[in-house]
Parts: C-alpha cells; structure tokens; sequence
C-alpha cells in the first residue's frame, strides 16, 4: 500500500512563496506519475501539477510560470515549489500518485494566500 504525506503548507502573504512536500511511502516510486491537486471550498479538485516518471511535467495555466513541480527519487519525495502566491491559490493541496489504473491521494495540506 501507497502512503502519501504532505507537508508545508500554511498562511502566506500575497507575492509570498511556499515549497510543499509529499513523502511518498511504498514501492516503485520512481514509476509513478506524481502530481499535485488542489481543491478550494465550493470548487472541485484540479490538477496542478503532474510529473512524470521521466520528469516531464504539466501545469494548470492558472501557475505556469508561478509553480515548480519536482520529485527526487532517491528521497521518495516530490516538491511543489509556489511563487508569487495569489489569494485564488488558496486551497488545500493534496498530492497525488498514479500507476496505471491506481491512484492514491495524501492527506493534504492547506495553503492560505492572505494579507
């Protein structure tokens, strides 16, 4: 079994930057897609950020250009570095595995962008 834990999310001012973190317990890591979702109150759960097992990556339109997904395969871990954070960023995070068919979600974390 999969077991996903995210960390470092909190309160950030407007502009400010997060790195998120998702430690990813279980075999066969480096040939999962990982990704990273995000679900604000009354919306549904989107895509952010995805990577693949050979690094290539996708971005919502909505932080191309603002967030950096990376994973590191020796750490099991993958990274959502967040830049030039926006109130609309809001959400809790969740990180995501997928192999094939199966999917596993984290726990989440939630990411507030206020002043």
């Amino acid at each position: 079994q999969v077991q996903l834990v995210e960390s470092g999310g909190g309160l950030v001012q407007p502009g400010g930057s997060l790195t998120l973190s998702c430690a990813f317990s279980g075999s066969m890591f480096s040939r999962y897609v990982m990704g990273w979702y995000r679900q604000a109150p009354g919306k549904q759960r989107e895509l952010v950020a995805a990577i693949t097992s050979g690094g290539s990556t996708n971005y919502a339109d909505s932080v191309k250009g603002r967030f950096t997904i990376s994973r590191d395969n020796v750490k099991n871990t993958v990274y959502l570095q967040m830049n030039s954070l926006k109130p609309e960023d809001t959400a809790v995070y969740y990180c995501n595995a997928r192999l094939t068919t199966f999917y596993y979600w984290g726990q989440g974390t939630q990411v507030t962008v206020s002043s």
